[in-house]
């Protein structure tokens, strides 16, 4: 997909401030300083719509993303790294849990994991957690680029046993460096669309 028109329309933390339009919509998770903004950024051809930081933990709201006016990209807060509070972390979950779970909007969640090591325990939790609600899933794999290309499916495999993945979900290579994968991702997303 070519994209020409894509905006940053709200950061929400409640239900109330979520965009009425009823465009799809595709949630971003994945632990804090995995590249879910270089993911953004890289999908729809901008250098800096997504703000990056080296600073793990900087998104703590909901960001709405809406793409040619027929799509949301929702990018949730980072888990893991981040240097906040334990009320902070659980706000956030509670946050993430009532978006996840309530939004009619919502067509898949994208888990983001870095290709480089195996899924972290929280990669699996959310994973989990997306089955357990039955939640359609896609596995991005990024950061393909810092790997030899001989190696990917070595390390795709044990990305897929770290996670007991399940063959019916779609797992894709990625790298916002060299744009590796982009078209398959938009070409999955299609199907929702």
């Amino acid at each position: 997909m070519k994209v020409n028109q894509a905006e940053l329309v709200i950061s929400a933390v409640r239900k109330e401030q979520y965009p009425d339009e009823h465009f799809p919509e595709f949630a971003l998770a994945g632990r804090s300083n995995v590249g879910k903004s270089s993911f953004i950024n890289k999908m729809i051809n901008r250098k800096a719509l997504a703000r990056t930081s080296s600073k793990p933990g900087k998104t703590q709201t909901l960001n709405f993303y809406k793409i040619e006016d027929s799509l949301f990209f929702v990018d949730v807060p980072g888990y893991g790294f981040a240097r906040v509070s334990k009320t902070e972390r659980e706000a956030w979950g509670k946050m993430i849990e009532t978006y996840i779970t309530t939004r009619e909007q919502l067509c898949a969640v994208l888990l983001i994991v870095d290709l480089r090591h195996p899924p972290t325990k929280d990669d699996v939790l959310m994973y989990d957690f997306l089955k357990h609600y039955e939640i359609p899933c896609v596995v991005i794999a990024t950061k393909a680029d810092k790997i030899p290309k001989g190696k990917w499916q070595k390390h795709l495999k044990v990305t897929k046993e770290t996670l007991n993945f399940d063959p019916n979900d779609d797992m894709i290579l990625f790298s916002s460096e060299t744009g590796e994968g982009k078209d398959k991702v938009w070409g999955t997303l299609k199907k929702w669309m």
